[in-house]
């Protein structure tokens, strides 16, 4: 991934651990950012669980042991501290009010740096438990009895919290004191749900399945996800199927759907993906689940 080195030069400190927090510092070590975790004697979480995804989140970081809970863990804090531009947690308030890390305080002895706060509620909730598939079930975006298919609160939370780090240098930079920032993951998984909000993506809206050239259908040996929104595509598309469209409208109707299905259910993986590059039409083809 090819990025603006936006945080050459700056220093990040953090002591975050499982995927938020991690995945924030390895965008910000991407912009070209300093960045060191101290992790405590157990390790992070994910270590044991997932080395996998640990060892991607951690390229380039440099990781060191530190238990703040002792005089010399804090005292390894502190001499980071003094270094550090940005701080990134993601504790709740009061367990970094505990480790001696509330931001009054923090600002007190160190002026210049900012804190990026990771937390799952904001505001007063920022004491509840919970973690990404309560987020995303309170925003509704759970449906039935299937896991979502990612981390979406901890991923979208990530890249808030790596924007935070940006806005917290860029106040640096004009005002030449940190700032504190709150960065919820409800609030990331509030932001993802936006277009289901909106009622794009209810089963009446035209990219939640009620536009025939938006849909996932069946083929001969496969699944095809279909995204011919616009007309031009949408037209190819129904062109291709034999099917007689004359507008947005059209697309809409029960009628062109059950078309496209049939037409389609004809269709090898190998069949659309060439129809899909000789006709310009947005597809990708899938096999059975």
């Amino acid at each position: 991934m090819k990025t603006a080195k936006s945080l050459q030069g700056i220093r990040i400190l953090s002591l975050s651990l499982n995927l938020p927090g991690p995945a924030a510092l390895l965008r910000c070590r991407h912009m070209g950012a300093h960045c060191i975790k101290l992790e405590p004697p157990s390790g992070d979480p994910m270590r044991h669980y997932q080395r996998k995804a640990y060892d991607e989140l951690h390229q380039g970081i440099r990781v060191q042991t530190a238990d703040l809970k002792t005089s010399s863990g804090q005292n390894r804090l502190q001499q980071e501290l003094a270094k550090a531009d940005v701080l990134l947690t993601s504790f709740r308030p009061s367990a970094l009010a505990k480790l001696g890390l509330g931001w009054k305080g923090l600002h007190r002895l160190y002026p210049a740096l900012s804190q990026v706060a990771i937390v799952g509620s904001g505001g007063e909730r920022a004491e509840e438990p919970g973690h990404d598939l309560t987020y995303l079930a309170e925003q509704g975006l759970v449906t039935g009895l299937d896991l979502p298919a990612t981390l979406y609160a901890d991923m979208g939370g990530s890249l808030l919290a790596s924007e935070a780090v940006l806005q917290a240098v860029m106040h640096q930079q004009r005002h030449g004191k940190g700032i504190f920032l709150e960065v919820a993951l409800s609030d990331a998984a509030a932001w993802l749900a936006a277009p289901r909000r909106w009622g794009l993506t209810q089963t009446t809206g035209a990219v939640g399945g009620a536009h025939a050239g938006y849909r996932v259908y069946p083929c001969k040996d496969g699944r095809v996800a279909v995204a011919a929104l616009e007309p031009h595509f949408a037209a190819a598309l129904c062109q291709a199927a034999g099917v007689a469209v004359s507008d947005m409208r059209s697309m809409l109707a029960p009628a062109t759907q059950q078309a496209v299905a049939a037409f389609l259910l004809t269709q090898t993986r190998r069949q659309l993906n060439r129809l899909a590059a000789v006709q310009d039409i947005p597809l990708h083809t899938l096999s059975k689940q």
